[in-house]
């Protein structure tokens, strides 16, 4: 995963898990909105995390997580691996889903969950950067 100081544009990364009900019913079809919406505006990123869930290794995620973004949610952007959940302590993450709202690569929001709340937190976040009105 490019580090959010490297991107051209305003960002996203969702930390998810699979095991994580949230994140499966409403957090990826929600980033799935936002790519659709936002396309080329807003780069964004999913980090599956084992942070606050059970570790598993690589051969454990690996196989299960391509087939659920490849062949059940069909996510079109990319998914970084923090098998040990060191990433998601290092950005503060306090559990799954967590959303990570970067630009000029600075961190600007970090809102936990995936309730309407925290989705509407997120559209209102990423209006105001991008510029654009909320439908």
């Amino acid at each position: 995963m490019a580090r959010p100081e490297t991107w051209d544009r305003p960002g996203v990364v969702m930390f998810f898990n699979l095991e994580c009900p949230g994140c499966v019913s409403r957090g990826v079809p929600f980033l799935k909105k936002l790519a659709k919406e936002y396309k080329d505006k807003l780069i964004i990123t999913m980090v599956h995390t084992s942070f606050g869930h059970k570790v598993y290794t690589r051969d454990e995620v690996v196989p299960t997580l391509t087939h659920f973004a490849r062949d059940f949610a069909d996510i079109p952007f990319p998914i970084a691996l923090d098998l040990d959940g060191k990433m998601a302590e290092s950005w503060e993450v306090l559990g799954t889903p967590h959303w990570l709202i970067f630009d000029g690569g600075e961190l600007v929001r970090s809102i936990f969950g995936s309730q309407d709340n925290a989705q509407t937190r997120l559209e209102y976040t990423l209006a105001e950067l991008l510029e654009v009105g909320l439908d």
